[in-house]
C-alpha cells in the first residue's frame, strides 16, 4: 500500500538547494498538501530518488557462483533490495546479448527478461531493462528485434567488444582460453567464431541501417557504447542513435553534445578519479559540462558518492550534482514523472543522514522499499 504522509523538519533538496519545507506524499505522488500522518525528520535530508540509467551489478545476484542460476526471480528480488538500500528508485538492468556466451549470451538474456516479467508485480522499485547488443552478430539481428518486441524492451545500446586489434593480426586475445572454458566453449572453436565476426565487419553498417528503423518504429530508445572518436558519434547520430554511453574521449563527448545527443558517464570512473581502462575521466567530462547523467555501471553505491564528490569539491552545487543521478537520467529515459521533489511527481525519495551520507529510508512510488535506524524509527513512531 502507499501512504499519506507529511514529512516535516527535514531539509529538502530542490533545484535551488536544501530548503526547510514539508513534503506531502499521497497515492504514490508528491502533492501540495494532504491529511496524512506527520513524520518528523528533523536532522535528516530528503532528496529525489536515484535513477540508475545503466547498471550490471545485478549479475552477482543472479549467479552468486558459477552455475548457480536456478532462481532468477529471487536474484531479481535481491537486486531490488540492493538498489533500495542505495536510494535507487528506478534501475535499468543492462543485460548483454553477446557472442561471449554464458551470462552474456542471448539465451540467458531471454531467461532474465522472462523472470523479470514474472516477478515485476512483486517489486516496488521500477526495474527497466537495457539490451546490450553486440553489433557483429550479423545472424542475430532478426532474433534480437523479436526479443525486443516480445519483452517490450524500451532501451537498447549497441556494443562492439571484439578484440579487433588482436584478431586482425591473427592473435589469440589475452585470457581467451580461460574465458572460453568459463562459458563451456572449446577455445579454438570460440576463436573461429570471433574471427568470422571480425572478418564480417564490413557488413555491420548495412545490418545496422536495416535494424535501427525497425527498432525506432517500436519506440525503442537507442545508444552506442565506448565511442573513441567524434566521427563515430556523428555516424551513430546520423543513423538515429542518440545516446552516447561511456565515451572514451573528450572528442566523442563533445561531438555528442554538439548534435544534441545525451552523454552518459560511469560514476565508478568519477569516484576512482579515472577510468580503469585508461579512457577519459568522467570528472573531466562533468567539469566541462558535457555529461547528462551518471550511471552506476558495476557499483550501485557509487552513484550518490559521485554526486557528493562533485558537490564537496566545488565542481558544481549539490542540486546540479544530484541532477546527474536523478532528473538527468530520468530525462534521457523519457521519464518525466520523476527526478524532482515537487507536486505532481512520483513519490520517489530517499532520506539521508547528512553526516554519514547513509541512506536511511527509500520510498518508490509512495511505497517504502528500504528503512533502517533512527529515521526508520520516526516512520514507525
Amino acid at each position: 500500500m502507499t501512504y499519506a504522509l507529511r514529512l516535516t523538519g527535514a531539509k529538502v533538496l530542490t533545484s535551488s538547494g536544501l530548503r526547510d519545507m514539508p513534503l506531502h506524499l499521497e497515492n504514490g505522488d508528491i502533492v501540495e498538501t494532504c491529511d496524512g500522518r506527520d513524520v518528523d525528520l528533523s536532522g535528516f535530508w530528503v532528496l529525489p530518488g536515484l535513477v540508475d540509467i545503466h547498471g550490471d551489478a545485478f549479475e552477482k545476484h543472479l549467479a552468486p557462483r558459477r552455475g548457480a542460476m536456478k532462481s532468477l526471480d529471487l536474484g531479481l528480488m535481491a537486486t531490488e533490495a540492493e538498489l533500495a538500500s542505495n536510494g535507487i528508485t528506478t534501475g535499468v538492468l543492462a543485460q548483454f546479448y553477446s557472442w561471449e556466451g554464458g551470462m552474456r549470451g542471448s539465451e540467458f538474456a531471454g531467461q532474465v527478461f522472462e523472470a523479470l516479467q514474472e516477478v515485476r508485480t512483486r517489486l516496488d522499485t521500477t526495474l527497466m531493462t537495457q539490451l546490450r547488443f553486440e553489433t557483429h552478430m550479423i545472424d542475430d539481428y532478426a532474433a534480437m528485434i523479436a526479443m525486443v518486441e516480445r519483452f517490450g524492451i524500451s532501451y537498447l545500446v549497441f556494443n562492439d567488444h571484439l578484440p579487433h586489434a588482436d584478431l586482425a593480426k591473427g592473435k589469440m586475445p589475452p585470457g581467451h582460453v580461460g574465458k572460453s572454458l568459463k562459458v563451456g566453449r572449446n577455445p579454438d572453436k570460440n576463436l573461429e567464431i570471433m574471427m568470422a565476426m571480425h572478418r564480417a565487419s564490413a557488413d555491420v553498417p548495412k545490418a545496422l541501417r536495416a535494424a535501427v528503423p525497425k527498432l525506432k518504429a517500436q519506440g525503442v530508445r537507442m545508444g552506442s557504447h565506448d565511442e573513441s572518436t567524434a566521427e563515430q558519434r556523428r555516424w551513430w547520430h546520423d543513423l538515429g542513435v542518440h545516446v552516447c554511453e561511456f565515451p572514451e574521449t573528450v572528442a566523442a563527448a563533445e561531438a555528442a553534445r554538439g548534435v544534441g545527443d545525451a552523454v552518459i558517464m560511469g560514476s565508478p570512473n568519477l569516484v576512482r578519479g579515472g577510468s580503469h581502462k585508461g579512457n577519459v575521466s568522467a570528472l573531466d567530462v562533468v567539469t566541462m559540462g558535457l555529461c547528462d547523467a551518471l550511471a552506476s555501471d558495476y557499483h550501485y553505491p557509487s552513484l550518490r558518492r559521485a554526486a557528493f564528490l562533485l558537490a564537496d569539491s566545488g565542481v558544481c552545487d549539490l542540486p546540479s550534482a544530484w541532477r546527474l543521478i536523478s532528473e538527468g537520467p530520468a530525462r534521457v529515459l523519457g521519464l518525466t514523472d520523476r527526478g524532482r521533489l515537487e507536486p505532481g511527481k512520483r513519490a520517489d525519495i530517499l532520506v539521508l543522514d547528512p553526516e554519514t551520507r547513509d541512506v536511511c529510508v527509500t520510498v518508490a512510488g509512495g511505497r517504502i522499499t528500504y528503512m533502517r535506524g533512527a529515521a526508520g524509527d520516526r516512520f514507525l513512531a
